[in-house]
């Protein structure tokens, strides 16, 4: 993906009290433009939002996608998150 890393680090800053939050996102829109720096603002935002609202209801993972995804979740660490 172009850009990738450009992008993922600043969906990091956002995602966690950052010092270069601004730097990174001065690096997204002079890179990108300003538009692409609103796109992927709101996407990160609605990734925020919907993770937080699945949280708050309790909404567990169905078991068939538990099922798919277990191997790329240990591969990841994904299981060691868990909601507070």
């Amino acid at each position: 993906m172009p850009h990738a890393r450009l992008l993922l680090d600043f969906a990091e800053a956002c995602s966690a009290v950052s010092a270069d939050l601004s730097d990174r996102r001065e690096a997204v829109r002079s890179t990108l433009g300003e538009a692409a720096l609103v796109d992927a603002a709101a996407t990160i935002a609605i990734f925020q939002a919907v993770v937080k609202i699945a949280d708050a209801t309790g909404i567990p993972l169905e078991d068939a996608k538990a099922e798919i995804s277990a191997e790329f979740r240990a591969d990841l660490g994904l299981d060691a998150f868990v909601a507070e």
